[in-house]
């Protein structure tokens, strides 16, 4: 069962007072058939930047996508079901698909949740514990624990028997450049020279 979160909107009545717009369940959810378990909740997005707080509009009911329009951000929930839930039945492709964002999946990994998206992720436990994996080395996140997530290709894992509720800003932003072929041939040729160094010094 998807847990659910309370989300209370504010705004304007039209003498420009502060109001509760409403106060309920969010309703915008979507759990991904392919991977049983895994849900997101959005709760607002942004178009632009400034960002505008005109109207009284939910601007988080529209189809639930993984990123956010370009000068744009999401702020959602995301559920993440313990590994033993999907991992060895998921369609990584028709996930991302499913959400927009087939172009974010990374289809040479042997993990079938990395993905990289352009974007700055504020990423806040609330419930239970995960793992961040990133290309080289991974680090486990519980309660209370904030990741910052910089345009990363990464994953998650739930390796325990209980979900993980996280929290997400996502913030759009310029696509990490790629290294020059030069740059990353030069700096392992400097790395090898220093391990040879290191070795025949012993």
């Amino acid at each position: 069962m998807v847990w659910r979160v309370r989300r209370v909107l504010t705004g304007h009545d039209r003498a420009g007072r502060s109001i509760i717009l409403e106060d309920g369940l969010a309703p915008n959810v979507k759990e991904m058939a392919s991977m049983p378990g895994l849900a997101l909740t959005d709760l607002w997005e942004t178009t632009r930047a400034p960002a505008s707080n005109e109207g009284s509009r939910d601007a988080a009911r529209r189809r639930v996508r993984l990123e956010p329009p370009a000068q744009g951000t999401i702020l959602r929930i995301v559920e993440f079901p313990p590994d033993s839930q999907w991992r060895d039945s998921a369609d990584s492709l028709e996930a991302f698909q499913s959400i927009g964002a087939a172009h974010a999946s990374d289809r040479s990994s042997a993990d079938p949740m990395m993905h990289k998206t352009a974007t700055v992720d504020y990423i806040i436990v609330l419930k239970g514990k995960i793992h961040a994996i990133m290309d080289t080395g991974e680090v486990k996140l519980k309660a209370g624990d904030i990741l910052v997530q910089r345009g990363t290709n990464h994953s998650w894992s739930v390796r325990g028997k209980k979900p993980c509720i996280v929290a997400a800003v996502l913030v759009s932003a310029d696509p990490v450049k790629a290294p020059a072929k030069k740059a990353v041939a030069k700096k392992a040729a400097k790395k090898a020279a220093k391990k040879a160094a290191k070795k025949a010094a012993h």
